[in-house]
C-alpha cells in the first residue's frame, strides 16, 4: 500500500499539513494505525480531494463499534463479493454498497 505524509496530502489537497492533521483528528481522513498521523493511504485521495464518501463511511464504522485498527483492516480486506476491497469499491464509486455492508457489520 502506498502511503503519503501529511505534507504530501496537503500539497495534493491544496491545504496546509495542519489542516490534514485536523481532518484526521475530526475523523474525515484516516492515517495508518500506529503511524501517528504520519502515513496516510494514497488510496484515500483521488483527483485532488479526499475520497468523496470516505468521511461518512468512517463515521459509520466508528458508530458501528469498529476500533481504528478494525476499520482500517476492513477497508483494505479483500472481499470477493465486491470484488476487491471496500476502498477500491469507494474509488470506483460503489459507495452505497460499501456503506450498506459497513452498517450490516455494526457491533
Amino acid at each position: 500500500m502506498e502511503t503519503l505524509t501529511p505534507a504530501e496530502v496537503a500539497q495534493t489537497l491544496g491545504v496546509s499539513p495542519n489542516r490534514v492533521r485536523q481532518l484526521i483528528r475530526d475523523g474525515k481522513l484516516m492515517a495508518v494505525p500506529g503511524s501517528g498521523n504520519s502515513k496516510i493511504p494514497a488510496d484515500f485521495v483521488k483527483e485532488g480531494t479526499v475520497l468523496k464518501h470516505l468521511p461518512g463511511l468512517l463515521t459509520v464504522l466508528r458508530d458501528g463499534g469498529f476500533s481504528e485498527q478494525e476499520a482500517f483492516d476492513w477497508l483494505f480486506r479483500d472481499d470477493e463479493s465486491l470484488p476487491g476491497t471496500p476502498v477500491e469499491a469507494l474509488r470506483g464509486d460503489r459507495h452505497t454498497e460499501v456503506t450498506r455492508r459497513a452498517q450490516a457489520l455494526a457491533l
